[in-house]
């Protein structure tokens, strides 16, 4: 099917190709990718982009020796198919199936596994002094993008590189995207570079005549001082960044002209020095609809190749919760909305069109994100921040030392909580409830449906303290359940009246627990179940109410089971003296892997049927000690 493509089963096939072959193989690994991609979804627009630079790092590099760390890792798709894994897309990022990031027990060309942005630079800075200590040889790269190099743990990363003066080799990959468009300085002295490209090419062909010059050594050391001079009047001061901080810099290259880049890899790879090569990328290459929409082909579903990406009835919960601030921002001029380079993902796209000056985008920065807020907070503005979960553990000392100490009024707008599906361990949202519940005076939510979700924004502009409203990644859904009145702090909703036990979920797992009931009725089993809508403040008088009536219960959270939501149901249990008997249910203490979201949550146990389970057994185990209490009384059963 695939003329080149067909020909590699690991990188050694990449070796004795020639430019003009590897061309031809960078259309045959496009091809693949918009085929497979489109049948199972994936990241397709920034592997696109990155053909011929991969291509290039394994003509120049051996690995597994020489060690590539991907940042993020979602662009390493090429890299998995000239490594031997190209059987394994028909599995990607499906349940036991290849992950759509590096993973070193994957392969061992994997050297590190990612997620993340902006963690590279610091990972292979280790791998590079770990190397020097123990005496060893091999290359060590780091491929950055364009949006993660602004992360403040880059420019961190950058720092001590600098120091250190390791060699060692960062591929800035520049597409002037990350998921959105690129904002900040950073982002704008790139572009800078880019503009005023000229005096690096006389640079590089400086050099050139200097090495090929009669008297070699000699002239070149006498010609120095006049080449500085005439580069230094073309560097503009954009260019010195790199230099300033011991870094060399190499650019920008053409990241689609495979010989240019073969050819600057092994020069830089010579360097005994830190270098920075910028290499400047189309992410969508040669796939119409991923070129013209790139944020939009960046994390695809299934898709048809002819007609592209087809548009949705359906609302997202976060384009929901982008709606509602809108609204709100109408009545309330204090609102303002706040997002760590993921606009579109969070649903704040469309309060940039019509709040722009209450709207920030701060790039890859949670850390900074989450103070800004505090500041705005501090001046009588009412800041909301919509992240995901999991990239909010990266401002997990800000939420502490900047907005909750102080009692800041910034509300988490937290998207992805619980399990998010195909890209795995990385990117679930499994440890909020748990990092939250630590923290005092902060209010932290987790709503029942989509319409409870809005109920709660309002409750959340009434509250002149931190708080945290927490939703699943997925579709508006609502479940016609109990009541939807205006929500009062701290307070539990009763959805189904039983008896003997009762279910106390929270956020997501109220769908699930109602249809666990479902399942129940018809086995004559009728728990109660309980909307448990606060994780902070409890709701202490229904508490007692329902260990005055019920003999077990069962808490429901899509949170790691230590610190979360059932141990502070425990906590109160032994606070207040109680002997009821409380079975917490949630994620155990473990990674989970990728894969579709109901199959994983029936994997760690959450499902509708799990639950179930769980109660039946609960339910035989009283039953049964109900019927030995009663023989012991009567005297059928001896005591011992």
């Amino acid at each position: 099917m695939y003329k080149y493509l067909d020909k590699v089963n690991s990188p050694k096939d990449i070796k004795t190709m020639s430019f003009d072959e590897m061309d031809l193989l960078s259309k045959d690994i496009r091809k693949f990718l918009v085929r497979s991609v489109s049948q199972t979804g994936g990241h397709l627009a920034s592997n696109l982009g990155v053909v011929e630079l991969t291509l290039a790092l394994h003509k120049v590099f051996e690995t597994p020796t020489d060690k590539i760390v991907w940042d993020v890792g979602h662009q390493s798709y090429v890299h998995k198919i000239i490594t031997g894994r190209r059987d394994g897309f028909t599995s990607l990022r499906q349940f036991n199936g290849m992950s759509g990031f590096p993973k070193e027990c994957e392969s061992p060309h994997d050297a590190f596994d990612t997620g993340h942005s902006s963690t590279s630079i610091s990972v292979a800075t280790g791998l590079a002094c770990a190397r020097d200590i123990k005496k060893e040889d091999y290359n060590v790269i780091a491929v950055i993008g364009d949006g993660s190099i602004t992360g403040g743990m880059a420019l961190e990363g950058l720092n001590h590189l600098g120091d250190l003066n390791k060699r060692m080799i960062i591929i800035l990959n520049d597409n002037e995207m990350s998921i959105d468009k690129n904002v900040g300085g950073m982002s704008k002295h790139m572009s800078n570079i880019i503009r005023n490209s000229t005096a690096n090419k006389v640079k590089d062909e400086m050099e050139k005549l200097l090495k090929i010059s009669p008297g070699g050594t000699l002239i070149s050391k006498t010609a120095n001082k006049f080449k500085d001079s005439l580069v230094g009047n073309f560097t503009p001061q954009e260019c010195e960044l790199f230099d300033s901080l011991g870094i060399k810099y190499y650019g920008p290259i053409d990241g689609h002209n495979t010989k240019e880049l073969v050819e600057i890899l092994r020069k830089v790879k010579s360097k005994d020095e830190p270098v920075l090569l910028h290499v400047i990328t189309k992410k969508g290459k040669g796939y119409r609809y991923a070129e013209e929409h790139p944020e939009k082909y960046h994390g695809v579903s299934k898709f048809d190749i002819k007609d592209g990406i087809k548009s949705s009835n359906s609302k997202s919960i976060s384009s929901a919760v982008g709606e509602k601030l809108v609204k709100m921002a109408y009545d309330n001029k204090s609102i303002a909305a706040i997002t760590a380079a993921m606009p579109s993902g969070t649903g704040l796209n469309m309060f940039e069109k019509v709040h722009p000056e209450r709207y920030f985008d701060v790039g890859i920065a949670e850390q900074h994100a989450t103070a800004f807020a505090a500041g705005l907070a501090s001046s009588g503005m009412k800041p909301y921040f919509a992240v995901y979960s999991s990239f909010l553990q990266r401002g997990f000392d800000q939420v502490i030392h900047d907005v909750c100490i102080t009692k800041k009024p910034v509300t988490f707008l937290i998207d992805r909580a619980g399990l998010v599906g195909n890209d795995g361990e990385t990117h679930h949202g499994m440890f909020d409830l748990s990092y939250l519940n630590i923290v005092p005076n902060i209010t932290v939510m987790a709503p029942k449906d989509s319409r409870e979700l809005e109920l709660m924004m309002d409750l959340s502009l009434e509250l002149n303290q931190p708080a945290a409203i927490r939703y699943p990644r997925g579709n508006c859904y609502y479940l016609n359940k109990g009541e939807y009145n205006p929500i009062k702090i701290g307070t539990y909703e009763v959805l189904d009246k039983g008896r003997d036990i009762a279910i106390l979920a929270i956020g997501n797992m109220v769908k699930h627990a109602l249809e666990a009931k479902e399942i129940l009725m018809k086995e004559g089993i009728n728990p109660t179940i309980i909307n448990a809508r606060f994780l902070k403040p409890m709701d202490e008088e229904l508490m007692h109410k329902l260990c005055e009536e019920h003999n077990h219960i069962v808490t429901v959270e899509d949170n790691v089971i230590s610190g979360g939501f059932g141990s502070r149901i425990n906590q109160f249990m032994v606070d207040n003296n109680y002997k009821i008997d409380v079975v917490n249910m949630a994620i155990s203490e473990e990674f989970v892997p990728h894969g579709n979201v109901d199959k994983l949550y029936d994997f760690v146990g959450l499902s509708c049927k799990h639950i179930a389970d769980k109660i039946k057994k609960i339910n035989l185990e009283r039953q049964f000690y109900e019927k030995e209490n009663r023989r012991i009384i009567s005297g059928t059963r001896p005591l011992r």
